[in-house]
């Protein structure tokens, strides 16, 4: 007979449990409250949803455990004593989306506007750490604004350590910033350390220097939408990656781009069921693509010719439209497609487009996501503007990126490819695992007609009829060095394929390169142009 099991019990032990479990109860109450209904229809009424409802729509139902729920903080001054929230402003945890664990922190606008204090900050520290530690991703759903000045430098501090772990975590793990309030001055800047920036409409703003202060220092009125809304971040700088109108639509879209992602660098992403069959010919594609290089086409339909169910996600759709980055599957693998938009400067290559391809082709071998890109690029965009503005530099970016790629790269000659544009998407000579070309493909320095001016510019003025000489060199130029399979001949294309097996070949390519190693010359790291 167990001695413990006959021992009696303290008179009312029970009871003193049930009464502290009681407690908890209702200081578990008063966190998930929050400041109470009259704070949380004032966040309702500006179109904003509290920080909890948001949680609830990126995870999967009942998933989420918080952490350090009753965390307050230990300021005082400025009345600050006085008042100390159970949170302190943000709810931090994981759960799972789909099934695979997730890790994130949202600011409670309603308790101190969430700015950032010294718990609060501790709180955010401890759930980047943890994410890294489990290898899981992160979400941030940012409405918080800036560093709780009552605090002083300690929040500036506080926010030292979030960008500090932003870099540290770059390229381990996902990372995704949702903004949906304001996010001004320094805090900023964790948002832009981050792999993808999403937005709403109306709600979110971004910048570093507020209306105020832009007026105050140069004069100029602007709103703070006009300044830093989703639209212009979008379609303008470049710091938004995604903008949608409704909180609930943007979380959806979270949602769905952390299904196209691993869980870390470790991992390959996760692979979907899909019933479109892997040597689905598509014969639409020869009539998509026409064969006259100066008219233009919509490149996003050859995607959606290629791509599993014509689905994909397109990656700063808005900015810098001549290239276009995407997320997709073949046979149910995710991809990244880099590719020219021939519907938009005819395809070319400037700096945004530049900057946009190589922090996507970085993003995609980070994370184990190989690589498709498809070629018709004219070459690079001419001007005193781009060259002023460093053409040069931002152009070796993509170039770098992609030299430095060691995730499967696949290449393929629509129609165009000339001079150095030609070489930095992705050319065999830098290192593409295969390349491939259409019958339709024209890869030389320059086109034919620059190129006839220049080769046989003395002959040309010399004629007695130049535009007659001009239009025969131009057909020589053409048939020497232009034709469809100069570059097969001497081993700079794998093949010339017909179109319409575009889809069967590139799944047949991938399949094969699923096992590639490749190892980069040992070294801290590189020293990418800036």
């Amino acid at each position: 007979m167990s001695v413990v099991n006959d021992m009696p019990r303290a008179v009312g032990e029970g009871a003193a449990a049930r009464q502290r479990a009681a407690e908890l109860m209702a200081v578990r109450a008063r966190a998930l409250g929050g400041p109470g209904g009259k704070a949380t229809g004032v966040q309702h009424a500006k179109g904003k949803l509290t920080a909890r409802e948001r949680i609830e729509l990126l995870l999967d139902d009942g998933s989420f455990q918080e952490v350090e729920q009753l965390r307050r903080h230990r300021a005082s001054g400025f009345g600050l004593e006085a008042k100390r929230p159970y949170t302190d402003g943000v709810v931090t945890g994981w759960g799972t989306v789909e099934g695979r664990t997730v890790f994130v922190y949202a600011h409670d606008f309603r308790i101190f506007g969430g700015a950032l204090g010294e718990a609060h900050a501790t709180k955010i520290h401890k759930i980047m750490d943890m994410a890294v530690a489990a290898g899981a991703p992160l979400v941030s759903l940012n409405d918080g604004a800036g560093a709780r000045i009552q605090e002083g430098v300690t929040a500036l501090a506080g926010y030292g350590g979030i960008f500090r772990r932003n870099t540290a975590a770059s390229g381990v793990i996902p990372q995704i910033s949702v903004m949906l309030g304001p996010c001004a001055g320094g805090a900023a800047y964790s948002p832009a350390l981050s792999d993808f920036v999403f937005m709403v409409r109306g709600t979110s703003q971004m910048f570093i220097t507020g209306p105020d202060v832009v007026k105050a220092v140069t004069g100029e009125e602007i709103t703070q939408n006009g300044l830093g809304g989703a639209d212009v971040h979008a379609e303008t700088s470049g710091v938004c990656h995604f903008a949608y109108d409704d909180e609930e639509t943007c979380l959806a879209e979270v949602r769905y781009l952390l299904s196209l992602l691993p869980q870390n660098n470790r991992e390959y992403p996760p692979s979907g069921p899909t019933t479109d069959p892997p040597a689905r010919r598509s014969q639409v594609l020869l009539d998509l693509v026409p064969a006259d290089g100066n008219r233009p086409y919509d490149m996003a339909e050859v995607i959606e010719e290629i791509a599993d169910d014509g689905e994909y996600l397109e990656v700063h759709e808005r900015w810098a439209r001549n290239i276009i980055c995407a997320l997709a599957r073949l046979d149910g693998r995710v991809v990244g497609i880099v590719a020219n938009q021939p519907q938009v400067l005819a395809g070319v290559l400037d700096i945004g487009a530049s900057e946009k391809a190589a922090r996507f082709v970085q993003m995609c071998d980070a994370f184990n996501i190989p690589l498709v890109t498809l070629l018709d690029v004219p070459g690079f965009l001419p001007g005193v503007g781009q060259e002023h503005g460093g053409i040069i530099r931002h152009g070796a970016k993509l170039l770098y990126a992609y030299c430095n790629a060691t995730v499967p790269r696949i290449s393929l000659v629509l129609r165009k490819a000339y001079g150095g544009a030609y070489i930095v998407m992705d050319s065999q000579s830098i290192g593409a695992d295969l390349t491939y070309a259409w019958p339709t493909n024209e890869i030389a320095v320059m086109g034919a007609e620059a190129a006839a001016n220049v080769i046989f510019r003395r002959q040309i003025a010399e004629a007695d009829e130049p535009d007659a000489m001009r239009e025969r060199m131009v057909k020589e130029y053409k048939a020497e060095l232009m034709h469809p399979y100069y570059a097969a001949e001497r081993g700079l294309v794998d093949d010339v394929i017909d179109p319409a097996a575009t889809r069967e070949v590139l799944i047949r390519s991938l399949a094969m390169l699923r096992t590639k190693h490749a190892d980069l010359p040992s070294r801290k790291h590189g020293n990418p142009p800036q």
